[in-house]
């Protein structure tokens, strides 16, 4: 067992908590743009939709985002919860029913699915209070910050993790958080992000890590090794003592992200793991990949990667870095697409993109950063419903003539096949102003255009995003009815989802095309 290691800090992040109403906030309101979609294992399994096509709520305490949870239909009712404030033990209760399973102290995403938790207008803090992910899928988290989790002292909450995964659990998007504690073990603090007990299909995605004696572990012990598939990309390690990651069997895939001093060991392959360690810069940092503190040795390829003032220990004993120059041992098959940057530009890119609060910016793969659709566009106010009548189709051949069709609750009345019948008398409207509808096909099918069609007395689409509903990319996003163009994509299902409507919407037909 490794020794507890005390990270050592400049200056200690303060842990004073921000005090904040104890009551229940909980309103509808607009819906949320996701950004570019998500990426890595996290597209696998039948991809990672968080709460897409369900109710928008938002939430100012911790008690408010339980009773979300608690306040939907089914355990898998899909929800969006926009959080705002600060969320600490003294607004988060525990709340009853029977499609959640909550305790006080901690964010409790247990035995659920199909939640998507952002942070929206002047962010989201959960300060000294854990987000717990147990027996749960398909769960996005976004544009929030969680601080100084402790395991012992006061107050403790979530284990000591700041965001932490077991039982069972799969599909899970972590996207734009930042995860900071104030030391390390010996201060009370476990991992920032650790995944145990049969958890898979994770990416973690343009996120801070820092300050913290362990980054985070992939597998509890030795003999956890039903774990993985697990994408870490465009991320900043930042004054992290180990386990950056630690990975105990299973498959990660560690591209473009920024270590920068990881005072101990970094990336732990062991009891026979395989990481795929492409395009990263490692900086002023020791020991940065390897087998560490255990004979059972794990393996890795590597590609690309800038070693800038890493120092690397001899080899001994249960102590085997990768370094001085680190040469792969095994190979990798990633089956998901992605595009690296430069692992030149990796510092700067990070820098402009990791972390909450950042606008949601991504990589294009050209150490460019781009911005995504605004998170939080507030109400709008379109007018009146509209009868916007037919629109002029594309040339050649309706490809959802003849396909299937399924969605997001209709509203009564509404059947999913009408936007498939060809007949524009016939509608599919979801049971409230948001909701999606799909396209769907036996067989991977080109489709670049899109045509929507709204049926008379339609209300109004204020937005809505087309995604490629294989692998949860965003193929378009716009307002309004009517035809619109993209790449090209090989699919076998697409999603209209609407994310802002005046009225309620109807769909007469959803027509796709191939040019």
């Amino acid at each position: 067992m490794r020794r507890a290691v005390a990270v050592r800090l400049s200056a200690l992040l303060a842990a004073g908590a921000l005090t904040a109403a104890t009551g229940v906030a909980l309103s509808t309101t607009t819906a949320f743009a996701a950004a570019a979609g998500v990426t890595g294992y996290a597209t696998q399994n039948g991809g990672t939709t968080g709460g897409a096509g369900g109710q928008t709520v938002r939430a100012t305490t911790g008690t408010a985002i339980h009773q979300a949870l608690c306040s939907r239909a089914s355990s898998s009712t899909p929800i969006t919860i926009q959080v705002e404030g600060t969320i600490n033990h003294g607004n988060t209760a525990k709340v009853s029913g029977s499609s959640c399973n909550t305790a006080a102290g901690v964010i409790e995403l247990k035995q659920i699915s199909n939640v998507t938790i952002v942070g929206v207008g002047n962010g989201a803090v959960f300060d000294q209070l854990g987000i717990h992910i147990r027996e749960s899928r398909n769960i996005i988290i976004q544009n929030v910050t969680v601080r100084n989790v402790k395991k012992s002292g006061s107050p403790t909450s979530n284990g000591g993790d700041a965001i932490g995964m077991e039982s069972g659990v799969r599909n899970v998007w972590v996207d734009h958080v930042t995860l900071e504690a104030s030391g390390g073990e010996s201060e009370g603090y476990d991992g920032l992000f650790d995944m145990k007990d049969n958890t898979q299909y994770v990416t973690l995605s343009y996120s801070i890590l820092r300050n913290s004696g362990r980054g985070g572990l992939i597998g509890s012990s030795e003999s956890d090794t039903s774990n993985g598939y697990v994408t870490f990309h465009h991320n900043l390690y930042e004054n992290i003592d180990s386990r950056a990651p630690l990975l105990r069997g299973g498959i990660a895939h560690m591209y473009n992200n920024h270590y920068k001093r990881l005072n101990e060991s970094g990336i732990n392959s062991r009891a026979g793991a395989r990481a795929k360690v492409d395009n990263n810069y490692f900086e002023d940092s020791k020991d940065v990949l390897g087998t560490f503190y255990t004979d059972a040795a794990g393996y890795w390829q590597v590609s690309g990667n800038v070693f800038d003032n890493v120092t690397w220990s001899s080899r001994s004993g249960d102590h085997n870095p990768a370094g001085p120059n680190p040469t792969s041992n095994t190979s990798v098959s990633i089956p998901y697409g992605f595009t690296l940057d430069g692992a030149n530009c990796v510092p700067n890119v990070v820098a402009q993109t990791a972390g909450a609060n950042k606008g949601l910016k991504v990589s294009d793969g050209s150490c460019t950063p781009q911005s995504p659709d605004p998170t939080d566009p507030g109400p709008t106010d379109p007018g009146e419903p509209t009868d916007p009548g037919p629109t002029d189709p594309p040339a050649g051949t309706n490809l959802s003539l003849g396909a299937g069709a399924d969605g997001s609750s209709k509203a009564s009345g509404t059947s999913y096949g009408n936007v498939v019948d060809g007949n524009t008398g016939t509608y599919w409207s979801p049971s409230g102003s948001t909701g999606s509808v799909s396209v769907k096909w036996g067989s991977a099918t080109t489709v670049s255009k899109v045509n929507i069609r709204l049926a008379s007395g339609s209300g109004t689409i204020g937005a809505y995003r087309l995604l490629n509903h294989d692998t949860g990319a965003v193929l378009a996003s716009g307002s309004g009815a009517g035809t619109v163009s993209f790449s090209p994509a090989s699919l076998k299902k697409i999603t209209l989802e609407i994310t802002n409507a005046s009225g309620t919407p109807r769909i007469a037909e959803f027509e796709t095309y191939a040019s």
